[in-house]
């Protein structure tokens, strides 16, 4: 098994990379906020094959939480995050902290507007302008050939593919599928909040996106009649807290449609007792 560095410092990954792209290897990178879980590994493993030196950042981003959000109690396992790392061939984690990614004064920031404002961007003021400014800063300090991040954050993967076109990067972003448990639930590192019956009552969230997927292919076209399918669903769930929104949208521009046509983003964003889920299924209705 070849032999991982862990970097963390902006000049030590750096030079790690410069190393690799001298030796005439692509640069992948896989950006996390750690607590890895099968999704992220799946994402790794793309990597891998694709023959890049893969680098994973684990950095949970202070700038994408919200003053009333989970920033101080999100899980950070870092010494079974660089086990996974190694396991998996990858040749370099970058895991910053705080003040190396943010120097004393930054009053620098990413804003993609529109994109931004809808969905999550209504519930979680300010967490885009934060994704978006990491991710920035990554694609900078790196400097990969290829970014990998998941369908699951549908919201978040249109954002920095748009981002990165709009201030040419050059770098491909590449949206790998959402990864699932065996009862549909999107593998997030939220879920380890969850008790035994929010974790069970959470599947209903996969059962209304399938059931709204269903009645497109079906034929249905107005969303309001099959945002109300989903909503009757989600809500016979008895851990359910809230429902934050259930949005059928453009899955490019993220735009609301009045008729479902073209590729199509059904997204959702619940609350199963504290915990904050979401999930999205694209599905192409044609003309």
């Amino acid at each position: 098994m070849k032999k991982m560095k862990v970097a963390k410092t902006i000049k030590a990954v750096r030079a790690l990379v410069r190393a690799a792209r001298t030796s005439g290897r692509t640069i992948g990178l896989v950006p996390t906020m750690g607590a890895l879980h099968e999704g992220h590994i799946s994402l790794i493993k793309r990597s891998v094959k694709n023959g890049d030196f893969v680098v994973v950042s684990i950095f949970v981003n202070p700038t994408q939480f919200g003053p009333r959000e989970d920033f101080n109690k999100y899980p950070r396992p870092i010494s079974a995050d660089l086990k996974i790392c190694k396991e998996q061939g990858v040749d370099v984690v970058f895991a910053p902290s705080a003040e190396e990614m943010y120097k004393a004064g930054t009053v620098t920031w990413v804003d993609v507007e529109k994109l931004s404002e809808p969905m999550c961007g209504e519930f979680r003021p300010g967490h885009f302008r934060g994704v978006a400014t990491v991710c920035a800063k990554l694609f900078n300090i790196v400097c990969p050939d290829f970014a990998y991040f998941g369908q699951k954050d549908a919201q978040q993967a249109a954002i920095i593919k748009r981002m990165a076109a709009d201030l040419n990067f050059p770098l491909k972003i590449v949206v790998c599928p959402t990864v699932r448990a065996a009862d549909g639930l999107a593998l997030s590192s939220r879920n380890q909040y969850l008790s035994a019956e929010e974790r069970q009552d959470a599947t209903c969230i996969y059962r209304a996106l399938k059931a709204g997927e269903e009645m497109i292919k079906s034929g249905a076209r107005s969303p309001k009649t099959i945002i109300s399918r989903m909503r009757r669903i989600i809500s016979a769930s008895s851990a359910l807290t809230g429902i934050d929104y259930i949005s059928i949208v453009d899955a490019d521009s993220l735009q609301g449609l009045n008729r479902i046509a073209g590729r199509a983003l059904i997204a959702v964003a619940v609350r199963m007792g504290k915990t904050r889920l979401i999930d999205n299924i694209i599905v192409d209705a044609g003309i």
